[in-house]
């Protein structure tokens, strides 16, 4: 059965996004050598959404974005660590989010739920 998800980036600076992930957001990882980081998610859920006619939201794309608890504490940390902010922190409904840029001109969404996350196992 399947118990995880593994989610990629591209990126044409991929040893400075690995580090970026590595030093700045800090996850833990597995080093298979060579500079090859696996980096593990402390959790991970998973939506659909309908498409629409937007470059990033036609049928057959995805998206990765991160989400924490305290978004103005988290970007305040990220922040300090040297991490870039490209829009200010707006209410969307389900969340409070905003975006950040990786190594790779990597776009990346950060999102504070404002919904409860239902942690049973159906």
């Amino acid at each position: 059965m399947i118990k995880g998800v593994h989610t990629m980036f591209y990126s044409s600076q991929v040893e400075e996004l690995r580090a970026f992930i590595r030093d700045k957001l800090q996850f833990s990882f597995t080093d298979l050598g060579d500079g090859w980081l696996i980096f593990d998610l402390p959790e991970a859920d998973m939506g659909c959404h309908p498409a629409e006619d937007e470059e990033t939201k036609l049928s057959g794309t995805h998206n990765i974005s991160f989400y924490c608890d305290d978004i103005n504490k988290t970007v305040s940390e990220l922040k300090a660590r040297g991490v870039e902010f490209i829009d200010d922190i707006t209410d969307e409904g389900y969340g409070n989010i905003t975006h950040f840029i990786m190594p790779g001109e990597v776009k990346v969404q950060l999102y504070e739920p404002l919904y409860e996350k239902n942690s049973s196992k159906s």
